[in-house]
């Protein structure tokens, strides 16, 4: 699409996530309205969602349950005071939400995203050791590639290079270990490598004195990494060493969360509980901003005293708990569940990645991974060598977008995450859409 001098104007006065404007200016969308499965942009090009929005629209956009409940609510109450009490529709997202975490994890703090529930972990942790007798625990161990947030907690978590240089020093007390891809070719089976990798965390806590450990925080699915997969097996091994030191596991669920791996939680699909999830984008079906941070009900129970005692959790937001907000949020959980979209996802995530399969014949795709209905398909420039193939994935992003499809584009790799509510028929279009856009991109690049 072309801009008109306005929108140049305005584009000026403001900045685009992650990117150049000047490059923006290149190939723009602007995007007017949205429906189901797809955008149409201000000229009234249609275009393909194949991340939802950006793994957000879970039901997919302007689902009619979702804008119901967000409009009855609105008639009734859609701000509550929040340093002095709360809102009843709250108290039911609360409850709600309760019934679908894995394990025992109710005690529940919704807040306005992804971002924000990071946020609250890890001072939620923090706060948690110096209130049950262990204050010198405060350090994080999470994974170089991983990404937790654009907030300074979260970026210090985050292992994403130049996502996060332009803003250091950042706060003390995170430390890093490498994700598994990074050691793949180093070892005869993928799980040999997944026993190596998690095994790496220990020798860090180790290494640090478990003393001073407090939680370990990773991505079920690595999105910025390239929808990087680890072994269940890695999630229970994680799981074993943090209780062997007192360390909480901490999974940050903004992205698998809700139905998107063929379970409600990652937690789920790979069999291994934490002790703290954090979860935004689909909890509302991007109607909204929504997030929740879900901790064990016991841990709760170390924020529960006397106005003497002052233990209290010291944290909260103006809009955490928004009454708008969780009456979404309900109607979202309630639509999932009731529909079946978690075992749907499952089901239709591996017709999903048989389709995407199909395209290594072009003989430069080294591997297609991830779980349910959240997939990546990584780039090689030689099958032999494993080279990686940066110019494809330049050029896919611009073909993709010229063929009217959205996808989360990497040089390396590119993901798809679409809605639930996608049937066979519409991942053959996208599919389709997919294989187009690639083999022009190939035409370019070659």
């Amino acid at each position: 699409m072309k801009l008109d001098p306005r929108q140049e104007k305005l584009l000026r006065l403001t900045f685009l996530d992650y990117q150049q404007t000047s490059s923006f200016f290149a190939n723009p969308l602007v995007v007017q309205r949205a429906s189901g499965l797809y955008y149409w942009d201000v000229e009234g090009k249609r275009y393909f969602d194949g991340i939802g929005g950006v793994f957000v629209a879970t039901l997919g956009h302007g689902h009619p349950r979702v804008l119901e409940a967000m409009r009855r609510q609105m008639e009734k109450l859609s701000f509550a005071p929040p340093m002095h009490g709360t809102a009843d529709v709250t108290l039911d997202f609360v409850e709600r939400l309760g019934r679908s975490t894995p394990g025992n994890l109710n005690f529940i703090k919704p807040f306005s995203g992804g971002s924000e529930s990071v946020e609250a972990a890890l001072k939620f942790t923090r706060q948690y050791f110096k209130q049950t007798g262990r204050p010198g625990k405060y350090k994080f161990i999470s994974r170089y590639q991983g990404y937790h947030g654009a907030t300074f907690g979260a970026m210090a978590a985050s292992g994403t290079g130049k996502r996060k240089t332009p803003f250091e020093p950042h706060q003390p007390g995170f430390l890093k270990v490498l994700p598994p891809t990074y050691y793949r070719d180093r070892f005869s089976t993928w799980k040999e490598c997944n026993r190596f990798c998690a095994r790496q965390f220990e020798d860090v806590i180790l290494g640090e004195d478990p003393d001073t450990v407090a939680g370990v925080i990773l991505e079920p699915i690595g999105n910025t990494g390239g929808i990087i997969t680890p072994t269940e097996e890695y999630f229970q091994l994680l799981r074993q060493l943090c209780d062997r030191h007192d360390v909480l596991l901490i999974y940050d669920e903004i992205i698998t969360g809700f139905g998107r791996t063929g379970n409600m939680f990652a937690a789920q699909t790979f069999g291994a509980i934490p002790d703290i999830i954090c979860g935004g984008k689909g909890l509302s079906s991007g109607a909204i901003p929504l997030g929740a941070m879900m901790a064990r009900e016991d841990m709760g129970g170390a924020f529960y005293g006397t106005e003497e005692e002052g233990v209290n959790f010291a944290h909260g937001h103006t809009f955490a708990g928004n009454p708008l907000a969780c009456a979404v949020g309900i109607a979202v959980l309630d639509e999932i569940e009731e529909q079946g979209l978690a075992q749907k996802a499952q089901k239709l995530g591996e017709y999903l990645a048989a389709r995407l399969e199909g395209l290594k014949k072009y003989g430069v795709i080294r591997e297609v991974r991830g779980r349910g209905l959240l997939r990546g398909v990584e780039f090689t420039k030689d099958p032999n060598t494993l080279e990686p193939f940066p110019e494809l994935g330049k050029a896919l992003k611009r073909t993709a977008l010229g063929n009217g499809l959205i996808l989360r584009v990497d040089p390396n790799w590119f993901a798809v995450g679409p809605a639930l509510i996608i049937e066979e028929a519409d991942i053959d279009e996208m599919c389709d859409l997919i294989e187009q856009s690639l083999v022009q991109a190939l035409a370019q690049v070659r």
